[in-house]
């Protein structure tokens, strides 16, 4: 079993790796440059609306059902009916909350369509997570695996059709855009509801209040977290496309610039992931949590310093790359923006240990506070700096939840804080921005010059012992031993 979860787990998150950059960067990029800015910043808050409320439709019964049926096989032929009827119901709790959302903030029929389409592609999204989940538990690893991202490819084919061939007349519209999305959930929902289907020996549906009861006791506190993270990450684009007269336009600006920063979520997530059985074990077995915690810390928060800085002094080339219109614009929001990008892949670290310590009251709260601090800053700081107000909101809140992570871990599970390796980061951090800031003055195209920065920070987060060979290999032979 552990060979096989392993292989399944390098197989997750190379497909993950392949697909979903590429359905970033080469799609989606590609769809903004065409539809442009105010067009996609339309979509992009309207996006961002439907997943400030897609905890609606799970409420953490995917996370919940995963560990159920991976504990109890024999328990899919029971729940699976009646998960079915309670994931049919809170997609109705779910739209009948984003339409009272709707009607309180005064949208347009267009956009009404547009948003209801994404609520039915949200409503798919989540129902593919939960069937995923029984698949897992039931062992099912590489099925899980290509069904991970089979939804993405399935888009890519059909957007690149739409894209890159004469079929569409020489245009691209931004309804098919979310049309293809459509489609590649509808596909892939089809292909997972079948096989649990056959698995479970589905027949009928069946409605149980005290099970359903049992489930939301266990998985609400997950599912608030998630809920209010997801507000203090996904409502900058909404509150600039309702604060500002021509807000859908620079609720594009800032969906360009979000873009390279929303990819980097992906990353930091995955890692979460491999981290949360390692640390639920350790502190199970009350082991001593310093050294995992400082290398796995480490392992994250280099890159993401490393591609702050870069992104940062490099943020007009980076942006002139990826765009065609509004580069000013966008890169000046992007070079703050990515700067949160530390803040998140520590917080990741931070909050996984935390949620593994089960002290998710605490994370809640934090997250509480993050919401307030989002909300009252893009308030106060959107009219007058518009984009860019909303890039500042973000930075602040980011490292305000990071730093009080930070503080709660250190107080609940008593960990010491290692003065020496926080002299060490921050060294790091004003080396690796004197090398960027130096590079500048070079005649040199900029790619040599990211690549340049990029190895000297490897080496000397070597040479100062942020990370170190010996430390690695032990983590590696750990994560193994734990599977």
């Amino acid at each position: 079993m552990k060979r096989k979860f392993v292989s399944n787990l390098i197989l997750i998150l190379t497909l993950n790796l392949l697909i979903k950059p590429f359905w970033i960067f080469g799609i989606d990029r590609t769809v903004q440059n065409i539809t442009g800015a105010e067009s996609y910043g339309t979509y992009f808050a309207l996006l961002n609306i439907s997943f400030l409320f897609n905890i609606f439709l799970d409420l953490g019964i995917t996370n919940f059902n995963n560990r159920n049926i991976a504990q109890n096989n024999q328990l899919l032929n029971k729940h699976f009916s009646g998960i079915v009827v309670m994931k049919l119901f809170l997609a109705g709790l779910y739209l009948l909350i984003t339409l009272l959302y709707v009607v309180l903030f005064s949208y347009t029929r267009e956009q009404v369509f547009l948003l209801l389409l994404l609520c039915f592609n949200q409503f798919l999204a989540s129902f593919i997570l939960y069937l995923r989940s029984n698949i897992s538990g039931l062992y099912m690893f590489r099925t899980d695996s290509m069904l991970s991202a089979l939804d993405k490819l399935l888009m890519i084919i059909i957007c690149g059709v739409l894209l890159w061939t004469d079929i569409g007349g020489g245009k691209f519209e931004i309804t098919w855009f979310v049309y293809s999305q459509t489609a590649g959930y509808l596909i892939t929902f089809f292909v997972a509801f079948i096989i649990v289907a056959r698995k479970a020996e589905f027949k009928k549906v069946r409605w149980s209040v005290p099970f359903y009861l049992v489930v939301f006791k266990y998985s609400f506190p997950f599912a608030l977290l998630v809920l209010l993270m997801n507000f203090y990450y996904r409502i900058d684009g909404i509150m600039l496309e309702r604060i500002l007269p021509d807000g859908s336009f620079y609720a594009g600006v800032y969906a360009a610039a979000f873009r390279l920063l929303d990819a980097g979520f992906m990353i930091a997530y995955l890692f979460s992931v491999l981290l949360l059985p390692i640390f639920s074990k350790m502190l199970k077995e009350k082991e001593k949590i310093d050294e995992m915690l400082k290398l796995s810390f480490s392992l994250i928060i280099i890159p993401a310093i490393i591609v702050a800085v870069c992104s940062f002094f490099y943020k007009k080339e980076i942006m002139g790359l990826l765009y065609h219109e509004n580069v000013a614009l966008s890169a000046d929001v992007f070079g703050i923006l990515m700067i949160c990008f530390v803040a998140i892949s520590g917080s990741y670290i931070i909050s996984t240990l935390l949620t593994a310590n089960g002290n998710l009251k605490q994370l809640n709260q934090i997250a509480l506070l993050g919401v307030v601090v989002n909300i009252l800053l893009n308030f106060l700081l959107i009219p007058h700096l518009k984009a860019l107000g909303s890039a500042i909101a973000s930075i602040v809140t980011q490292y305000v939840v990071f730093v009080l992570q930070i503080l709660v871990a250190v107080k609940i599970l008593n960990l010491k804080l290692n003065v020496k390796y926080i002299l060490s980061l921050f060294s790091f951090v004003l080396i690796m921005a004197l090398f960027a800031y130096i590079s500048t003055f070079f005649d040199i195209t900029w790619p040599y010059k990211v690549t340049g920065i990029v190895i000297l920070a490897v080496f000397l987060a070597f040479l100062i012992k942020l990370l170190n060979v010996k430390a690695l290999i032990k983590f590696i032979h750990n994560r193994h031993t734990l599977v």
